[in-house]
């Protein structure tokens, strides 16, 4: 049979099990997402053949769960030598169908068993995210720093943290130092300083036991000179976009605001359709501590995210401004600008300092350094909270630091 949107809806109509009557949503749902019509007719296969087996043994939706499914495929290998990949499929689209199940309320959700030390993390993130406006990237990172530590000192347990002590911090502390190098490090202490103010506002900690937190030495009195790529460089990424297809559209549009304005990977992922000023030639750009900036959208990088809007935006009710080129079409993972010019920089074939997008942003520093502008107005332009965050790019110029600098008493004239 020919595998259209049509055979796998006519596929899934002659289910006659409970599933019966989800099936054709479920379907639905997959076209929804922009899958094939290959892909959709698969996992519809999956899915009649799951409830044909909830059928013979009585299984009803108010009682199904992730336990039939590993009884499902149990029954399958014990009758049938499947490869590991197509067990792994299978398992992959009835899982699929079963979280479609659960979010529409056909099945019950799904039983989780979380321990003490996990949910005070979790009250722990719903603070940072009240309370503190940090970057979502942020706040994931110092939970999973404020779990751990939970784990490692009660396990599974009542959490008790009027029982700390400073030895509890430096434990762990030297127990991270044996696995991460300083400036990950340095991210740690940081995060348990933060939740251990949480729990002294709380009233459940000692009120100087952040401060027993140790100090990671950096063995150095300034920070690193930043990496920035080459303007020479920058451009051959940037060219190395096929603007014949949708994919090379929506890189060259990213990178050229990576290049251009500076702009952060999270800046990037947040961007909405609307966020585009086309009659006033700005864009809305949402910074961290939840701030909102309108920016000047440059020719170039209009033109770019027009291109891609008109060419290589997948039709979608989604209104994130760049969206995933496969299906399930969405907006972009967190870690998605970094495949973005990780990716450029390999057709390219460009030897950059490093893989991550924040060099075309510290690039835009040193080149407004280099044309004569002020740590004022790049801190402006980079959207910098504190003058702390630019005085880096001091260090980047030596020769025309070399200007400013006093003759030496009594030296050479």
């Amino acid at each position: 049979m020919e595998r259209t949107y049509e055979s796998a809806a006519a596929l899934v109509g002659r289910a006659a099990g409970p599933l019966a009557g989800h099936l054709g949503a479920f379907v639905g749902s997959l076209i929804d997402q922009q899958f094939t019509a290959s892909v959709i007719y698969v996992k519809g296969r999956h899915a009649l053949a799951f409830d044909c087996w909830l059928a013979k043994r009585g299984v009803v939706l108010a009682a199904l769960g992730d336990v039939h499914i590993e009884s499902y495929q149990h029954r399958r290998r014990r009758r049938h030598r499947i490869l590991a990949e197509t067990r792994r499929r299978e398992r992959n689209h009835i899982t699929q169908l079963l979280q479609f199940l659960r979010d529409h309320s056909a099945c019950p959700a799904a039983h989780t068993e979380t321990t003490a030390a996990e949910d005070l993390a979790t009250r722990y993130e719903r603070h940072l995210q009240a309370q503190q406006g940090l970057a979502a990237a942020t706040i994931e990172r110092y939970r999973t720093i404020a779990r751990r530590f939970l784990r490692e000192r009660f396990g599974r347990g009542a959490v008790d943290l009027r029982t700390l002590c400073a030895g509890d911090m430096i434990a762990f502390m030297q127990r991270r130092a044996k696995s991460l190098q300083p400036p990950a490090l340095k991210c740690v202490a940081t995060g348990m300083r933060s939740f251990l103010r949480y729990a002294q506002y709380r009233g459940e900690a000692a009120t100087a036991l952040a401060t027993a937190v140790p100090t990671v030495a950096a063995w150095t009195t300034t920070p690193a000179v930043p990496k920035a790529i080459s303007a020479e460089h920058a451009r051959r990424a940037i060219d190395s976009c096929d603007l014949d297809t949708a994919v090379g559209l929506r890189d060259r549009a990213v990178l050229l605001l990576l290049a251009r304005l500076g702009l952060r990977a999270h800046e990037i992922i947040a961007l909405q359709l609307e966020d585009c000023g086309w009659d006033s030639g700005h864009l809305r750009v949402r910074s961290k501590n939840r701030r909102e900036q309108l920016l000047p959208m440059p020719t170039d990088v209009g033109a770019a995210i027009a291109a891609y809007l008109q060419r290589g935006r997948p039709t979608s009710t989604d209104r994130h401004l760049f969206l995933l080129s496969r299906a399930p079409i969405r907006g972009l993972r967190r870690d998605a600008i970094g495949t973005i010019v990780r990716y450029a920089l390999q057709r390219a074939q460009v030897d950059a300092p490093h893989r991550g997008s924040h060099q075309f942003r510290h690039a835009l520093a040193v080149r407004m350094m280099q044309g004569g502008a002020s740590l004022r107005e790049i801190g402006e332009v980079l959207r910098h909270q504190s003058p702390q965050s630019t005085s880096i790019y001091a260090r980047v110029d030596i020769d025309a630091l070399r200007s400013l600098a006093m003759p030496w008493p009594g030296g050479a004239r």
